[in-house]
């Protein structure tokens, strides 16, 4: 009983430890939504890129996060100077300018320059039917994202028309998750 007990234990414990968030391309989250429709949550990151980095390891393995956009989002993770082939709103996106090297910057995607996005990290946010909702740039700790992730999980984010709408939201904001 005491072997069961601490094999159980060993396995429930790996599978805290090892909790990831379910990484997909953008292609695969525009299937996916066609069949159980969710927003997308979108990590544009470059290989170069400290923060980038550093909200790898502090907020994408929270587990906290990690539920949550398993949970709520289909999650992308999305190399802005990448060579991945992206087919998006009858468009397809690629970079005829990617090098390929070891390290260091390389040419900035199309599909990174269609969203807008110049900095890095930048979370992009996507509505049930792909349309980008907000890119929100820079590092975000755990509880920073969390604003973002409860309010772009759904719809609520429709009901903000102006910054007193964010400010009520924001007030009765209250954190869940540990850091």
């Amino acid at each position: 009983m005491k072997k069961i007990f601490a094999i159980l234990s060993l396995f429930f414990v790996h599978n805290l430890i090892s909790q990831e968030i379910n990484w997909i391309s953008m292609d695969k989250a525009l299937e996916l939504q066609k069949k159980v429709p969710k927003n997308i949550i979108m990590d544009v990151y470059t290989e170069w890129c400290g923060p980038c980095k550093i909200m790898d390891k502090n907020t994408f393995q929270n587990p906290d996060v990690v539920k949550f956009i398993n949970n709520n989002f289909y999650a992308i993770k999305f190399n802005a100077e990448g060579n991945e082939i992206v087919n998006y709103k009858d468009r397809k996106f690629d970079n005829p300018g990617y090098v390929i090297k070891d390290y260091g910057r390389n040419s900035s995607h199309n599909f990174t320059r269609y969203l807008g996005v110049n900095a890095y990290p930048t979370i992009v946010f996507f509505d049930k039917q792909a349309n980008p909702i907000a890119p929100i740039r820079g590092y975000l700790g755990p509880n920073q994202i969390e604003i973002y992730l409860k309010l772009f999980k759904g719809d609520d984010y429709k009901n903000i028309k102006s910054q007193d709408d964010f400010k009520i939201f924001m007030d009765s904001f209250e954190s869940e998750f540990r850091l």
